[in-house]
């Protein structure tokens, strides 16, 4: 399989997938659950193969994992033990590369096979009362650190070819996520959520936040995610000057709003308009793109449309 580097450059930019939980949706599936996407790991992992396929068909260079709510407290939370909760979790990255081996089988020509990211949620995701979004958990370092020590070992040995640490809104956290993937060996993303132009949802700086990523020895991007796509531009500039030796990556969510207190969205944005600041993020110096909650695998479509022209 490609390194990461070659497939950055081979691509340039590496266009990843969009909203996996959206997709599943689309296909049918009630993830009104604690879980999200990763319940379908028990009771429907076909989907998942599914969902992963329509966004590799529409031209993603990188799928994600249902790994992202997926944790040994969330699943202890419906009944599941500590070591069938680490069965699921390694099992979401065999599905991806389930997809990706039929995608390969029936795209012979591919030049470049696409790369499986092993999504790891902060944990605020776990919580599942929108706090993700937030950074406001009133918990100490001690406990983020408890809570993904464990996951990041496991997820680190799972055969991914690279860690997606996403939606990070807390520095505190990010301090904590810094340390621990430094005893990793899968190379890493950190992306964070942010609340405008400037600040992660925490309110911290995004670049007080980057900068603890800078010159670190797995973490080969840092960017944003989950975010306003009105903000990507000015933030993608922000993670440039903090951390000048590291790609950049920016898949904002669709620019929906959404509800916490009922799990809805409102607001509309196109595929083509989102294509279209697809390729601002790019002139801004983004080098990985792909789109968040609500995006779908037209969405990403239209972006490799967009960024080949």
């Amino acid at each position: 399989m490609s390194t990461i580097p070659e497939s950055i450059a081979a691509e340039h930019p590496l266009v990843i997938d969009g909203g996996l939980a959206t997709q599943l949706e689309a296909q049918g599936c009630d993830l009104n659950n604690s879980l999200w996407s990763a319940a379908l790991l028990q009771s429907n992992p076909q989907a998942i193969v599914d969902a992963s396929r329509a966004y590799l068909d529409a031209g993603a260079g990188c799928i994600a994992t249902a790994s992202y709510q997926a944790s040994r407290e969330g699943f202890a939370g419906v009944g599941i033990d500590p070591d069938e909760a680490d069965a699921l979790m390694l099992l979401s990255v065999q599905l991806a590369e389930r997809a990706r081996s039929e995608y390969l089988q029936d795209n012979p020509d591919t030049k470049q096979p696409p790369l499986i990211a092993a999504s790891i949620g902060p944990y605020g995701a776990m919580l599942h009362d929108g706090s993700e979004y937030k950074g406001d958990y009133g918990v100490s370092a001690e406990a983020l650190q408890a809570f993904h020590a464990e996951r990041l070992k496991l997820l680190d040995r799972s055969g991914a070819d690279l860690l997606a640490v996403e939606t990070i809104p807390s520095i505190l956290e990010a301090e904590v996520l810094a340390k621990l993937l430094d005893d990793c060996e899968t190379p890493s993303w950190v992306s964070f959520s942010c609340r405008d132009a400037e600040r992660i949802s925490d309110g911290s700086k995004l670049a007080d936040a980057v900068c603890l990523f800078a010159g670190h020895r797995t973490v080969f991007a840092v960017g944003i995610n989950c975010t306003p796509p009105q903000f990507a531009v000015p933030l993608i500039k922000i993670v440039r000057h903090a951390a000048p030796d590291k790609a950049v990556i920016a898949y904002p969510n669709s620019g929906e709003i959404y509800h916490v207190e009922d799990n809805s969205w409102t607001g509309t944005a196109t595929p083509l308009d989102y294509a279209s600041a697809a390729r601002e993020w790019v002139k801004a110096g983004a080098s990985i793109v792909g789109g968040c909650c609500r995006t779908t695998p037209e969405h990403i479509r239209q972006i490799r449309i967009a960024l080949t022209q």
